[in-house]
C-alpha cells in the first residue's frame, strides 16, 4: 500500500447553539459545500454538554425544512428523537445512527428524548451532511434507523475498534444505503495505538478528531481537527498519542454545481428558488402538533 500525505488541516471556529439542544463546532469550517468536501457537505460535532433536568420541556431544534441532501447523525450519549413530515419518526441512543433522506424535501424536529430531558445529563453527537447527485435530488424521502447493534466493529488489532455505519472495511458492510459511494466509520485508538486505514482509490478522504490526539505523516492532530488526505495513495497509518475518538470519512466525488442556501442544497439558484417557494406554500409537508 501506499500511504496518503497530510493535503491540509482544517481547525474547527467556536462552538455555538443550535436551537437549546445542540451546542456544535463546524468542523469542517471553511470548507463546507464546497468542492473539496464533496460527496459531503457540513460536519457539526456537539461535544458532551451535561444538561439540567427539564421535564416536559425538552431542549433541540423545532420543525425546519431540508431538500437536496441527507442527514446523519451519530449519538455519543443521550439520547434524541426525530419526526418529519414525511411521517418517519424514531429515538436513537449512545451508539445510533439516524441517516435521514430529505431529497424532495421534508420538514423535521430534534430533540433530546423525554426520558433524556426528564433526567437530564451529557448530551453528544455528531450530524453530517451528505449531497445527493442531482439525479436523486427530488426522490422520495427515506429515513434509516441504524442501531448500534447492527453496525458491524471491527477489531483494529490489539490497538482500537472501528464501526463500518457506511461502506465496507475488511469484509464487513454498514447498513447504511447510500445513493453514491461513501464510507463512514467511526473510530476508536487506545492511547499509543497504531493502525493502518486502506482507501478506495479516487475517493475524496478526511479524518475529523472529535476526541484526543494522532499522528499522521509525522504531524499530530487534536480534538477539532479535520485532516485532509491526498488524492493519491491507498491508505493512511494513523498513531494515537493520547486515546482518540475520530471519523473516518471518504467518497466518490460528485463533480456538480453546490447552491446552497440555509437548509436547502441544490445545483442552481433557480432550483433553490423554487425550493424556498416550495417550503412556503406547505408542499414539504408540515409537522402535526
Amino acid at each position: 500500500m501506499t500511504h496518503k500525505t497530510v493535503a491540509s488541516v482544517e481547525h474547527a471556529p467556536p462552538a455555538h447553539w443550535v436551537g437549546d439542544g445542540f451546542h456544535v463546532r463546524p468542523l469542517f469550517a471553511g470548507k463546507a459545500f464546497t468542492p473539496a468536501v464533496s460527496p459531503f457537505l457540513m460536519l457539526d460535532y456537539a461535544a458532551p454538554v451535561n444538561f439540567p433536568p427539564r421535564p416536559g420541556n425538552p431542549p433541540g431544534v423545532g420543525p425546519h425544512p431540508h431538500r437536496g441532501f441527507e442527514t446523519v447523525t451519530i449519538v455519543y450519549q443521550g439520547e434524541i428523537e426525530h419526526r418529519d413530515s414525511a411521517g418517519h419518526s424514531g429515538k436513537i441512543g449512545a451508539g445510533d445512527v439516524q441517516w435521514m433522506t430529505a431529497a424532495r424535501g421534508v420538514v423535521h424536529d430534534e430533540f433530546h428524548s423525554k426520558e433524556q430531558s426528564a433526567k437530564g445529563g451529557l448530551v453528544s453527537m455528531v450530524q453530517l451532511w451528505v449531497n445527493l447527485p442531482a439525479k436523486d435530488k427530488m426522490s422520495n424521502p427515506r429515513y434509516q434507523t441504524l442501531l448500534a447493534a447492527d453496525i458491524p466493529t471491527v477489531a483494529l488489532g490489539e490497538d482500537g475498534t472501528l464501526r463500518v455505519i457506511a461502506g465496507e472495511f475488511a469484509g464487513h458492510k454498514g447498513p447504511a444505503m447510500t445513493f453514491s459511494p461513501v464510507s463512514v466509520w467511526d473510530v476508536r485508538l487506545n492511547g499509543g495505538g497504531a493502525t493502518e486505514i486502506p482507501f478506495a482509490r479516487g475517493h475524496r478522504s478526511m479524518i475529523p478528531v472529535l476526541d484526543g490526539e494522532v499522528r499522521i505523516g509525522g504531524r499530530s492532530f487534536k480534538a477539532g481537527d479535520v485532516v485532509f488526505l491526498s488524492e493519491d495513495g491507498d491508505a493512511v497509518a494513523l498513531e494515537a498519542t493520547r486515546e482518540a475518538k475520530l471519523l473516518v470519512l471518504t467518497g466518490e466525488p460528485i463533480n456538480e454545481p453546490i447552491a446552497h442556501y440555509g437548509p436547502f442544497v441544490m445545483n442552481t439558484q433557480a432550483e433553490l428558488r423554487q425550493a424556498v417557494e416550495d417550503f412556503r406554500a406547505g408542499r414539504m409537508g408540515d409537522l402535526a402538533a
